[in-house]
């Protein structure tokens, strides 16, 4: 993995790859990877969190491993299992081969690295270097921030057939939170932080313009001109993110326009809007801003 040597130069990689940090973003990912601490990033849906982590992996030629965090999340999906199927399998063997079983020898083959299912925290740290996404932890249970601590402080998965799987390189952990609730203190004080904003009109345009190049510049403007107008009116139930620009920006150019009217904005707004209530509203509201 490239070492870096300030801020700047991880902006320009990431600029590389079409994702626009900001000199706050940037500086915080940088420290997150020479002080080997993970990053958590928190912000509305939409604003890059876990392109971020998508980011990272490709900006820096590293491998990118995610985990998607759900209620009932736990050591299982998250951390490792065993191979219950192939471990009956190779006990079946044994009986059919007809030689004496040996118990105790039996046990240490069934819970060896053979059988061992890794799962994204593990893999991570067996292949670091590397990118490890906790994505949405804001998901998932109380019980599953702790099981993170001793691999956020560490770098490190204890198994207690096996004993202790410790990264050689710590991977580059990032941890998104659409904040649906808090993160505990335990896991938060492990962390660097971040709040992921909406972005300004400039670097908004800047960062369609690298994600469809292909879309005009006058089109790209145009959208996000209005896009700002709604987040800054802030009466929807879901200020649209980044994302959602985006998809809208590509749905009107896949109509074949080149600019923004009140037609083309109304026949899209499945691409801006989730919710009946905001659609309503952002018609009335596209009447206003658009109507000739």
């Amino acid at each position: 993995m490239k070492k870096l040597t300030d801020p700047a130069e991880l902006s320009t990689l990431l600029e590389q790859v079409d994702y626009i940090a900001d000199e706050g973003l940037a500086t915080v990912g940088y420290l997150s990877i020479t002080l080997q601490r993970p990053l958590m990033v928190e912000g509305d849906p939409g604003t890059g969190k876990t392109a971020l982590a998508t980011a990272l992996s490709e900006a820096l030629q590293i491998p990118l491993i995610r985990l998607q965090c759900y209620e009932g999340i736990d050591a299982q999906q998250a951390l490792y299992d065993w191979d219950f199927a192939r471990q009956i399998l190779h006990l079946r063997t044994l009986e059919a081969s007809g030689g004496e079983v040996d118990a105790e020898n039996t046990e240490g083959i069934l819970y060896s690295e053979r059988f061992l299912l890794a799962r994204p925290i593990l893999r991570a740290l067996q292949k670091s270097p590397a990118v490890l996404l906790i994505d949405e932890i804001d998901r998932a249970d109380d019980e599953f921030e702790a099981l993170l601590l001793e691999v956020l402080s560490q770098y490190q998965v204890s198994i207690p057939e096996l004993g202790t799987i410790s990264a050689t390189t710590p991977p580059i952990v990032v941890l998104t939170s659409n904040r649906t609730r808090e993160v505990h203190d335990a896991l938060k004080r492990r962390c660097l932080y971040h709040w992921i904003d909406h972005p300004d009109l400039d670097r908004e345009v800047a960062i369609v313009r690298a994600r469809l190049p292909e879309v005009s510049e006058r089109l790209t403007r145009r959208v996000v001109e209005v896009v700002q107008y709604l987040r800054a009116e802030n009466r929807l139930i879901k200020l649209p993110g980044v994302a959602e620009t985006i998809d809208w920006a590509r749905a009107i150019h896949e109509l074949g326009k080149d600019d923004l009217n009140l037609d083309t904005a109304t026949l899209t707004l499945g691409a801006l809007s989730k919710y009946r209530e905001d659609t309503v509203h952002l018609r009335a509201v596209l009447t206003e801003q658009l109507a000739p």
